[in-house]
Formats: structure tokens, sequence, C-alpha cells
């Protein structure tokens, strides 16, 4: 069996049938035998009166991966004080894990080409390996833009473990639109997930409107 977990970072407001393509597609793809999903605490670059209260999006991360043994959910970021860091994070996860398993970290391509912004970025890479999930016929970064800050071996890491997924159209914005319109979540989510939404009256007010 496969000694790679691929973690899994992002808001999740909520967590759509569009992550959960992505993060299996993007796992067979590189051989990882476990998914973790890791919401948000409070990401640097997103307002936090605009993110739904975190115990919720765990919620809704563990309802909707419920039952899937490749699934885990993981609420490190959610419970942790300040801004939520990548390298943070991973800096946890190799703390608790043994140096044999490779951990690996699932961004989107346009995440990919503002890689050079993270925080610590280069050791975040060193740390872990970066795979970025694509959609097919993908226009590949400008790799000169990010050689300031990272190494050609990094570099070359980085272009091999861009990935092709499905291409699926989802915004989440215009899900928590639909919810505070009344309108159904039904195959844009997990029926866990909408169920979640409706019992706790989540999104009545779409966030940003």
């Amino acid at each position: 069996m496969s000694d790679r977990l691929l973690l899994f970072g992002g808001t999740f407001d909520p967590i759509h049938h569009g992550h959960l393509i992505a993060a299996t597609t993007a796992a067979e793809r590189v051989g990882a035998s476990r998914i973790v999903l890791i919401p948000s605490g409070r990401p640097p670059h997103k307002p936090a009166s605009g993110i739904t209260a975190g115990e919720h999006r765990v919620a809704m991360c563990r309802a909707a991966v419920q039952g899937d043994e490749r699934f885990n959910v993981c609420d490190f970021e959610v419970e942790s004080p300040g801004a939520s860091y990548t390298i943070l994070t991973v800096r946890h996860y190799r703390k608790v894990h043994p140096p044999t398993r490779e951990l690996l970290w699932l961004i989107g391509l346009d995440a990919l080409r503002d890689l050079g912004s993270w925080r610590e970025a280069a050791a975040l890479v060193d740390l872990c390996t970066i795979v970025t999930a694509a959609r097919p016929g993908y226009a590949a970064p400008d790799w000169d833009t990010l050689r300031p800050v990272f190494r050609e071996e990094q570099l070359a890491r980085l272009a091999a473990n861009i990935v092709e997924t499905p291409q699926v159209e989802i915004d989440a914005t215009a899900l928590r639109r639909r919810a505070a319109q009344g309108q159904s979540l039904r195959y844009f989510v997990p029926q866990a997930v909408e169920q979640y939404v409706r019992e706790h009256r989540l999104y009545q007010t779409a966030a940003g409107e």
C-alpha cells in the first residue's frame, strides 16, 4: 500500500463535488492511498467575517466523506490561533507522521501561479510535494515569475507534479447564493452536506452580498 498522504486545504464553504472529484482523481494520479481534507481556519487572503464558522465547515467535510475510508478530515487549522498558513500545517503533519511517509499538498493551477507569494514558499516545496490539479488542456504557468523564489530543482518538481483532473465548474459562492435564495443544492454537494446546510440554516444571507 502506498505511504503517500495527500493533504487538501481550502475554505470548503461549502465543500462540493468539484472538491471531491479533484481530490480523488489527483490521489489516483499520484498514488496516494489517503486524502485529508483540511478546512482553513483564518485564511490570510480572505476576511474572516465572510467565512462560515469553522465548526460548520469541518462538520460539512465530515458529512461529505462519511463512510469513505480514503478520506479523513483534520481540524488543525480551525483549532489553531492566528492566520492559517500552509507551511505551519505541513510542519504539524511532518511532526506527527513518520519520516518515511511522503506528504503531498494539493493546490489548483491558479494557486501554483501565485505560489511564490506564499509564506516560506521555498521551504514548503522542500517539506512536501506540491501536487497541482489542472483541467485538461491547461496552460502551464510562467515559470520565470517563480524563479526569484524557487531553485531550478524545485521548479522541476512542481512541473512534474501537475496532474489533469476533470473539469467540474462548481462555484462555492454561487452555492451560498442558491441557499440564500431557497434553491436546492442537490447534485452540487453530497446529500449529507445539503441536509446539514438546511438543518443549520447556513447561508441564509449569501456571503459577499
